[in-house]
């Protein structure tokens, strides 16, 4: 049996646990170390660290507060891993606690947060999803039930100096542009809700107010939200810090592409068990700067999807040039409209596109002034048939209860 190397306690604030961290900063000392070959397992938090809960309200979406997130497993110090090292991380399993066989999907309030289309789902929803082995189904969206593959959402190595001062740097920078938008433009650092493992005093109180926010992907990899990153899967990170520093934290029972929810795929905590090698130099030797992945060879299996196009222009009809957010955002509403044709509410149909396993493409970048992106909605997870024909949709999804909804205070 693997060693389980960090353990948590869900009754328990990860703010009490020192091998739980929820910035990226270069100082915070390695909660376990490890050796090249060996396989171990970690323990996650969910990514809000037990602040959601299984019930029928949305409050707890709506007051959630994002300035304490990621809850981060580690970090893990792996011997010999020097700057200019490829860290080689093998997901050998992955799953759920025994004691916790649910997870939650939702939508932050466009106030806390927001999410992908907040403009169209300005206040807080959230859905509850029930594990039965491998399958997932929630009493808040009727007719569909589907296999889940469960992922880290967020993965990655610690920071050098140098490239932390160039992300706050950034970031800052783009924040300054528009600093009274909401949401914002960039999570900036924010010391009073740090959690820094082990440091303490002097050194925790400067490396908190440096840290930074574990909101997006980086250089290092971090909160990428890959679906396919499960069992069998091979990552292959950059190592920026003596003993590389890895981390693990985010866990997903399931995922459609693109997290579009935000909060946002079927969130839940859990165990990952994991193996690490070194690429001595391999950094340079591959010429990386990103991470890069081997997916994992299992995958849920539905042959029969739908496909919803989207292109670069906007809701207002506004053409925009090559642009694959605007497209995807229209492939994502275009879904949303047909499945509220078989009796789906709009807050079910987007939370559900958020959870199943929704593949998204880029279809098109070259054909000006409109790229082209599509969602592929597999079929077969539901109940009536979805598909189009020439009478028009026929059965509906009987419903019982839409997502639990919270008024902004």
């Amino acid at each position: 049996m693997a060693e389980t190397i960090i353990k948590i306690d869900l009754k328990q604030s990860p703010y009490e646990n020192e091998q739980i961290h929820n910035r990226w900063h270069p100082d915070i000392p390695m909660a376990s170390m490890v050796k090249p070959g060996d396989d171990f397992i970690i323990e996650c938090h969910d990514w809000t660290g037990g602040q959601i809960h299984n019930n029928d309200s949305a409050d707890d979406v709506r007051d959630v507060d994002l300035t304490q997130v990621h809850f981060l497993s580690g970090p893990v110090g792996i011997e010999g891993a020097e700057p200019g090292d490829l860290l080689v991380v093998d997901i050998l399993d992955i799953g759920t606690f025994e004691e916790s066989q649910w997870g939650f999907n939702g939508f932050f309030s466009k106030q806390n947060g927001g999410g992908f289309l907040t403009e169209h789902f300005p206040e807080a929803q959230k859905s509850i999803w029930d594990f039965n082995g491998m399958f997932t189904k929630s009493r808040h969206i009727p007719g569909v039930e589907f296999a889940g593959l469960i992922h880290p959402g967020l993965i990655g190595c610690l920071p050098s100096k140098e490239m932390l001062s160039e992300w706050n740097k950034r970031e800052k920078e783009l924040y300054d542009t528009e600093p009274d938008r909401i949401p914002q433009l960039a999570a900036l650092p924010y010391a009073d809700t740090a959690h820094m493992g082990k440091l303490s005093g002097t050194a925790k109180q400067q490396a908190a107010a440096e840290g930074a926010r574990t909101v997006p992907p980086r250089e290092h990899g971090g909160n990428c939200d890959i679906k396919d990153l499960s069992r069998g899967a091979t990552i292959y990170f950059p190592v920026y810090v003596k003993d590389g520093g890895l981390s693990v934290g985010d866990l997903h029972f399931s995922q459609g592409d693109g997290e579009i929810t935000f909060c946002g795929a079927i969130e839940m905590a859990g165990w990952i068990h994991l193996r690490v090698n070194l690429i001595k130099g391999g950094m340079d030797k591959y010429a990386i700067k990103n991470p890069i992945f081997k997916p994992s060879p299992l995958t849920p299996k539905y042959d029969d999807y739908l496909i919803f196009e989207g292109i670069s222009v906007d809701e207002q009809g506004k053409q925009h040039y090559l642009d694959v957010h605007v497209a995807y955002r229209q492939a994502v509403l275009n879904a949303i409209e047909y499945l509220k044709k078989f009796g789906y509410t709009g807050a079910q149909a987007y939370s559900l596109l958020g959870c199943a396993p929704v593949q998204g493409h880029i279809s098109g970048v070259v054909d000006i002034p409109n790229a082209c992106a599509t969602l592929w909605l597999p079929t077969d997870i539901f109940d009536i048939d979805v598909k189009p024909n020439a009478n028009g949709p026929g059965a509906k999804v009987t419903q019982g209860s839409d997502l639990p909804l919270s008024k902004d205070k």
